[in-house]
């Protein structure tokens, strides 16, 4: 396994994080501890989660993904061999988050509550990595490109964001923050407050980045590079679309395609198309499509950490093995060939 410093800080982590969202929707609390057991024997120390998580988000099931690493982590005695990060959900709609009958936002008194509620399902008195979910403010995330400016929206101002981290980094309940589907504006502003009023700097940044979707490389690989605020990718296999699994119209059983209609935003005409370009570039060259794809973002400068997920073992082992997959001159230069046809076909 390869450790990359996780920002400013001095924690190493390894450049694969184990992704979680399926646990307590697709997977069951057995596979997630199977799943943990494997990757932590793999080198990975890196674990990522949400209280959001699972997904889809459902009342019924929100948490269970936290609590199935908690008892993990009590059964396992492993939590000082791990490095453990969970987000706060943004501004929602949805009142079963705080329980109290309120929205969810950004204010000090729902980051603390969530902070608190992460603590008792994790079953820790510390989360290494605390992530703010998706913006309080409207902007660009979540396959959103065009941006639309609203001039009198209700935001909570970052400066109180930043505050009420602050205060949670000095408690000891948590050691670093970072963001999650950010603007490089956002980015920017959040470490331009840290650096202004001394707060917790932003460590890293979480945000889609795939063979379909490299929007990130417009302006905010160049943040993390310089800033040293690293990415940490998410659904690097674009949802399972570049295993190659969806070609030819196939739904495998069980599969996230199969099982939920919401996912649309790999699943497009276009997408099938760039697929199978990428799948043909692995298979000519001997690589599994996965490992091909996941390698190529574990070669990017500004890439802290791949964050891989996997509904059963064998998917689990092929994703961690990518991290021993370098790829040639050549390929690296046919796959900017094919992207060049269509640069964005998944934003």
């Amino acid at each position: 396994m390869e450790y990359r410093k996780l920002g400013q800080t001095d924690l190493d982590v390894s450049a694969i994080c184990l992704g979680t969202m399926t646990w307590g929707e697709q997977n069951t609390e057995e596979e997630a501890h199977q799943q943990l057991d494997m990757a932590v024997a793999s080198g990975i120390n890196f674990i990522d989660t949400a209280e959001l998580y699972p997904v889809p988000p459902k009342e019924e099931t929100q948490g269970l993904t936290e609590k199935y690493i908690g008892s993990w982590l009590k059964n396992r005695a492993k939590r000082d061999d791990v490095i453990l990060a969970t987000k706060v959900v943004g501004k929602s709609d949805n009142t079963y988050f705080r329980g109290n009958g309120e929205i969810s936002r950004l204010h000090a008194r729902h980051i603390n509550d969530a902070v608190d509620k992460s603590l008792e399902r994790l079953q820790t008195d510390y989360i290494d990595l605390y992530q703010l979910h998706w913006p309080e403010r409207s902007t660009n995330y979540f396959g959103k490109l065009g941006y639309v400016h609203e001039e009198e929206e209700d935001a909570v101002e970052i400066l109180e964001t930043l505050e009420a981290l602050d205060v949670l980094v000095k408690s000891g309940k948590i050691r670093h923050v970072g963001l999650s589907n950010e603007s490089a504006w956002g980015t920017m502003r959040y470490l331009h407050l840290s650096d202004k009023y001394d707060l917790p700097r932003m460590v890293s940044v979480q945000n889609p980045y795939n063979l379909l979707n490299r929007s990130y490389e417009v302006g905010l690989a160049e943040v993390s590079i310089r800033e040293q605020c690293g990415l940490l990718a998410y659904s690097p296999l674009a949802m399972g679309m570049l295993s190659g699994k969806y070609q030819g119209g196939q739904k495998p059983e069980g599969s996230r395609f199969s099982l939920f209609t919401r996912f649309v935003r790999y699943s497009t005409e276009i997408a099938h198309k760039m697929t199978d370009q990428y799948v043909a570039l692995a298979n000519e060259n001997g690589l599994d499509p996965s490992q091909m794809a996941l390698a190529y973002i574990n070669s990017r400068r500004f890439v802290t950490s791949n964050i891989i997920g996997a509904t059963n073992l064998e998917q689990l082992k092929t994703n961690i093995g990518s991290i021993d997959i370098k790829l040639s001159d050549d390929i690296l230069s046919k796959i900017e060939d094919i992207h060049s046809q269509h640069p964005y076909p998944c934003p």
